[in-house]
């Protein structure tokens, strides 16, 4: 049999690449919802989320007007039964489009139950990440077949504009990073940020120690690196065929030595996704055996879009034209934001990460002693945490694409100068209360089987030791965070009375 290739200028090469690792990102999504959702915003949880649109519903009613400006669909029911049944919704049509099964309906349910998490999701789900999924999502919808699940079904090819679309979205991502940088902190101009990121990011992996410890000159490379991916690169995906194949194969590589450096849980993942709408299928037809390429190419000869759907995808590249005037004047604005979404539905948003730097890193420790009184030589055993730093010689995780939100959280509570967050004392409460579920966000330690009589929580610095070290960390004490607690403080009981809690 002749070998016929695929098409230099088709993409039904890229679009079922796209939508397998879409599914996969989705995948991971879903169950950090699974597996975390319900201590984080279940009814008894941190931030209950029934609450959260209870407290909307008071001040603004419960009607269409403002399901659309937070629209969700836990505005029908918040209750914990369908928090868990929405989940492992996800969970299962996730898995499904990762397995090759995608079509419209489909990727429709997948945004519609993931934006409606979000949505209500609160300070647990206020990441860059989550409204680059969402928009993601909602292209993806309009890149599939519509009913069936076949890859490269004749009668519908893959659509040109939404492809357009997804490097418009890939261009503004890391534009937007690059710029807000350039704004921001002056480490990013001086070219040394990299000397203190390693250190200070939110979840560092095992090579970051060794990375942190490399030259200051290195450094300077690797930002100077950083600096042409994230402001040259993106020009050329609209450029030649050649330079946008270059273009996404640098934002590809760029990816990946994020996904090696740290834990950004799956944003580097999605970003990697949507740079592959870079490539065509005269570049990824060598990536499959020339049997499935003859294959590929006599089922999609003479291959045509129907009218409606032509109808339909011009019709969602004038929608986000005009959802991107926004976006576009924030990357030209001095004052440019990041992660902002500029319409309820989050469908065109702006990007951006890692703005400023911080050059020392300072953790929050949880300690419970099961001591009558806190006093002087009370015994205090602390709590560690799945990924965040904790005890000094435990190695830093590595989880990347899953995401452990609270540790998360835990490093921007950290911050100097970001106050006492309310979910941390609500946190402690649980810690006293010996909530089982809330206790499973924590790593396995002491009080797995009853609550400590009181929780403290005290502030250090980290640094990291040499390779070679017993110990991964160095830890300085700072100053306490929160005094000794008991469930029955008057102080905590008069806090959480205050909030409903």
């Amino acid at each position: 049999m002749t070998e016929r290739p695929v098409p230099d200028r088709s993409y039904w090469l890229t679009r079922f690449l796209f939508l397998r690792m879409l599914g996969l990102v989705y995948a991971v999504a879903f169950l950090v919802v699974v597996n975390q959702w319900m201590p984080l915003l279940g009814s008894h949880g941190l931030l209950p989320a029934g609450a959260f649109l209870d407290r909307i519903a008071a001040s603004h009613g419960r009607d269409t007007a403002t399901f659309f400006q937070l629209p969700t669909l836990f505005w029908l029911d918040a209750s914990d039964a369908t928090f868990r049944a929405c989940g492992l919704v996800g969970l299962g049509l996730s898995l499904a489009v990762l397995a090759g099964f995608a079509n419209v309906p489909v990727l429709a349910a997948l945004w519609l139950l993931y934006m409606s998490f979000v949505h209500v999701g609160q300070i647990f789900y206020g990441y860059g990440w989550e409204t680059l999924l969402l928009e993601t999502g909602f292209l993806a919808i309009f890149l599939a077949p519509l009913g069936r699940t076949d890859p490269f079904p004749r009668t519908t090819p893959t659509p040109t504009v939404v492809i357009v679309l997804l490097r418009w979205l890939i261009f503004r991502v890391m534009l937007g990073a690059g710029l807000i940088k350039l704004r921001g902190d002056s480490c990013w101009r001086d070219l040394t940020c990299l000397v203190y990121h390693y250190e200070t990011q939110p979840n560092p992996n095992p090579l970051s120690r060794y990375l942190h410890h490399l030259p200051v000159w290195f450094h300077q490379i690797e930002v100077a690196f950083n600096h042409v991916v994230e402001l040259v690169a993106p020009f050329s995906v609209f450029g030649p065929r050649r330079a946008r194949h270059v273009a996404g194969a640098l934002i590809v590589l760029f990816q990946v030595l994020l996904i090696l450096s740290g834990n950004l849980s799956f944003l580097n993942w999605l970003t990697i996704t949507i740079a592959v709408a870079c490539f065509d299928d005269g570049l990824l037809e060598h990536l499959v055996p020339s049997r499935v390429r003859t294959w590929i190419a006599e089922r999609t000869a003479g291959a045509q879009e129907t009218k409606a759907r032509g109808i339909a995808v011009y019709v969602l590249a004038v929608v986000v034209g005009l959802l991107s005037l926004n976006p576009a004047l924030n990357l030209l604005s001095p004052t440019q934001r990041m992660n902002t979404a500029y319409d309820p539905f989050d469908l065109v948003n702006s990007y951006g990460a890692f703005g400023s730097i911080g050059r020392e890193r300072y953790e929050i420790v949880l300690e419970g002693t099961d001591a009558e009184e806190p006093m002087e030589g009370a015994q205090w055993a602390p709590y560690d945490f799945p990924c965040k730093p904790g005890a000094a010689v435990r190695r830093p995780c590595w989880i990347s694409p899953y995401h452990y939100r609270l540790d998360w959280q835990m490093w921007f509570a950290a911050m100097p100068g970001a106050g006492t967050e309310p979910w941390l004392v609500h946190l402690v409460a649980k810690l006293l209360q010996g909530d089982r579920a809330v206790r499973g966000l924590l790593a396995p330690g002491p009080f797995m089987d009853r609550p400590p009589r009181f929780v403290r929580a005290r502030y250090y610095r980290y640094q990291f030791t040499r390779a070679g070290e017993k110990e991964w960390w160095r830890r300085t004490f700072t100053t306490d965070y929160l005094p000794p607690l008991s469930v029955d403080s008057p102080s905590l009981t008069e806090y959480l009375s205050r909030r409903g809690w």
